[in-house]
């Protein structure tokens, strides 16, 4: 990669093979020739080195077309843990004649063949899964080309420096948060249907009123919870680590993240404590990307090495 973020493909980078059809017009050639020669053919002879010709001419151009190609790559935005992460894969062309039939392969969609006039340049949206929270590097992306006629397949591998951040995949349903400091005393607030001040959820009871249901969170597939509210103006919500008791650290941080996105979907000021780390209170989108980001990265045990 050069000092500008960008990846050149250089001659010694590149890979070509024939394709299956560029193996039958080989072995094609070669029974005309091994024909001609037996019965003495001099147009079958003719003919089975013009192809030959157009053999080499065909891989020389499928060599040429990645030749020189600029390739440069760009994060794209945060995703959740099962998401697909997208990245911007921009190739440029920098010399004056055209290039066909460019390829990107390795990504979850199937990749439409690119076509780059003279200095021109094509932004691709690149696809990659997602298994594990954490940052997520985009490894090394294929290149191809089989322009033209398809007797050749040439390729080349890219490498950027471009990441994705991963939220951890939210819990479907997770207990209330803290509703009180540990560091300030703070009246205990008054929870109940009707109050003032939303303070979580809870499973829904026979006899709750539908007025508090969540219908978000029944068109997700959670179930059905009712929204709970405290009638004290000063109440503080904190999402913090030791008021869980699950055993399991992933499966914690999991109910951690959908206390963060229950939190801002009421509009709550939260703060977050995990072990070391601290947030004070806040509220906006800001504040739930600034915790799902330290979820993320917690421990730094889910986070891949950034490539060499």
């Amino acid at each position: 990669m050069d000092k500008d973020g960008v990846a050149r493909i250089a001659a010694k980078q590149i890979y070509i093979l024939p394709t299956r059809i560029g193996m039958l017009y080989g072995t094609t050639v070669i029974v005309m020739l091994l024909g001609s020669l037996n019965y003495q053919n001099n147009i079958g002879l003719l003919f089975a080195f013009f192809m030959a010709s157009v053999g080499l001419v065909a891989m020389h151009h499928c060599w040429y077309n990645l030749l020189g190609l600029a390739i440069s790559m760009r994060s794209g935005p945060a995703v959740f843990d099962g998401d697909a992460a997208l990245f911007e894969v921009t190739l440029s062309n920098e010399r004056a004649g055209s290039r066909y039939d460019l390829r990107l392969s390795g990504g979850l969609d199937a990749s439409t063949p690119v076509y780059l006039d003279a200095h021109d340049q094509r932004g691709i949206s690149f696809a990659q899964p997602t298994s594990r929270r954490g940052l997520l590097w985009l490894k090394d992306i294929e290149i191809e080309t089989r322009h033209p006629m398809h007797l050749f397949r040439a390729w080349c591998y890219a490498r950027g420096q471009a990441s994705v951040l991963v939220y951890p995949r939210p819990a479907v349903a997770a207990p209330p948060p803290v509703t009180n400091s540990g560091d300030t005393h703070r009246p205990a607030a008054r929870t109940g249907d009707g109050a003032d001040d939303y303070i979580g959820n809870r499973e829904y009871r026979r006899g709750d009123s539908t007025r508090h249901l969540d219908w978000k969170a029944f068109a997700r597939e959670r179930g059905l919870v009712v929204k709970q509210f405290g009638g004290d103006d000063g109440v503080e919500v904190w999402i913090d680590w030791t008021a869980l008791r699950t055993p399991d650290p992933e499966e914690r941080i999991r109910l951690l993240t959908r206390q963060v996105l229950d939190a801002d979907a009421a509009n709550l000021r939260f703060g977050m404590r995990l072990p070391g780390i601290e947030i004070g209170l806040a509220g906006g989108p800001d504040q739930m990307q600034r915790c799902l980001r330290e979820l993320a990265l917690f421990n730094d045990g889910q986070t891949e090495p950034a490539p060499h």
